[in-house]
C-alpha cells in the first residue's frame, strides 16, 4: 500500500455492511469438532452472529460422527439482524445445500431473488 500524508484518513465503504449470500464448498471432516463451522462462518462472512441451521446438523451428523462426510455445500447468508437488541447489525445464517456431486463447484455469489 502506498503511504498517506499525516492527518488524513481514508473513507471507504465496509464489504461487511453489504448484505450478501454466498455458497461454499467446505472441508467438514477436519471441521467437525467443536465450534468450526461456527468459526469458519464468522471468519468467511466477518459477523460474529452466526446460527447453524438444524438440517445442516442433521446432515453432518447423519452418519454419525464417526463417518463424517468429507465435504459438504454450504450457503452463508449475511442478513440484517432483526433483533434490535443485539450490539451487531448483521447476523449469518448457515444452511445445507444437497449436492450430488462435488466436481467442477466452487464457491459462488447467490443472488436473493
Amino acid at each position: 500500500m502506498a503511504p498517506t500524508k499525516k492527518g488524513i484518513e481514508k473513507k471507504g465503504h465496509s464489504a461487511i455492511n453489504k448484505v450478501v449470500t454466498q455458497e461454499y464448498i467446505t472441508s467438514i471432516h477436519k471441521r467437525i469438532h467443536g465450534v468450526e463451522i461456527w468459526k469458519f462462518a464468522m471468519k468467511e462472512m466477518g459477523t460474529p452472529d452466526v446460527h447453524i441451521d438444524t438440517r445442516l446438523n442433521k446432515a453432518v451428523r447423519a452418519k454419525r460422527i464417526r463417518n463424517v462426510p468429507y465435504r459438504i455445500h454450504v450457503r452463508l447468508s449475511r442478513k440484517r439482524n432483526e433483533d434490535e437488541a443485539s450490539p451487531n447489525k448483521l447476523n449469518t445464517l448457515v444452511t445445507y445445500v444437497p449436492v450430488t456431486t462435488f466436481k467442477n463447484l466452487q464457491t459462488v455469489n447467490v443472488d436473493e431473488n
